[in-house]
């Protein structure tokens, strides 16, 4: 049985489902499949925070429409939890304890024994402390309980014909942030106008980390080269300051997926991806 199949069969087995949708390409997956077996009975939830750049929820109602599935947005707050704006290294933890505080009785009033999200088999390998947030909370991951990485995620994405297949990760910018330095909504703003300002250039790999008044910009290293012999770099730090950075950096090394956390100690143990029970709805 493909990867695509077992998939399928996984949401053959629920009656209605509730997905945690991003608009990032994984849990874009698991909406299209959720949609096409379960149809009316699937709904698409994205959450709206300071968190999350406005042109990357206008792309998550933009594919949702494309695919079909009823789509909503929801508010959440987590910047008003201090454990989340303190930025420890558990601040993903919050968000999401956050995102399925809210989401878990959406569900269980409207319906749905199942909230479902994008957590993929490479997410296990790293450090997520969302993760733990969600299973506390019973959601599901249908990709990393089968196993399906995010390479997986593009093969079976571009198989079925979906635009955004090779659309590069987004994670929320507080990302942008070295553990400890305080994340307030001026902040996320400048980190996220400095992205654009990047992207509506051309550079969709990328990612603008912050700390304190200094942006650093990472780009894939085989980028690096191009970028400043194409970017009129005087311009850029004129503008980057602008937006209120003092000091304007690129990073030598390369763009890389939570390279923030090479901060933390090595002994973690990965999550498992053991199944959680359903929501319990009352009777």
């Amino acid at each position: 049985m493909t990867q695509l199949a077992r998939l399928q069969a996984l949401f053959a087995e629920m009656d209605r489902a509730l997905i945690a949708y991003s608009g990032g390409i994984d849990s874009t997956l698991v909406t299209k499949v959720a949609y096409d077996i379960l149809g009316d009975r699937a709904l698409a939830i994205t959450a709206v925070s300071p968190s999350l750049l406005p042109e990357d929820l206008d792309d998550a109602q933009m594919q949702a429409e494309a695919i079909g599935i009823r789509h909503e947005f929801v508010e959440t707050h987590e910047l008003e939890n201090p454990d989340y704006a303190a930025n420890s290294v558990d601040r993903c933890y919050f968000c999401k304890s956050e995102l399925h505080d809210t989401l878990k009785p959406l569900a269980r009033d409207r319906g749905y024994p199942y909230v479902v999200d994008g957590v993929n088999a490479d997410d296990l390998r790293d450090y997520r402390p969302g993760i733990r947030a969600a299973r506390e909370r019973g959601a599901r991951s249908p990709l990393a309980e089968l196993g399906i990485a995010k390479a997986d995620v593009r093969e079976i994405s571009r198989a079925l014909r979906l635009p955004w297949w090779d659309k590069p990760s987004q994670p929320c910018l507080s990302s942008r942030f070295p553990y400890g330095e305080a994340i307030t909504v001026s902040k996320l703003q400048r980190v996220g106008r400095a992205e654009m300002y990047l992207r509506k250039r051309g550079w969709r790999h990328l990612r603008v980390r912050s700390a304190g008044d200094t942006a650093r910009i990472e780009l894939p290293p085989e980028r690096i080269k191009e970028f400043v012999a194409a970017i009129d770099l005087p311009q850029l730090v004129a503008d980057f300051q602008e937006l209120g950075f003092l000091f304007v950096t690129l990073d030598l090394e390369g763009f890389q997926s939570g390279k923030l956390n090479r901060v933390l100690q090595p002994q973690r143990t990965p999550q498992s991806p053991k199944q959680p029970d359903a929501i319990v709805l009352p009777s």
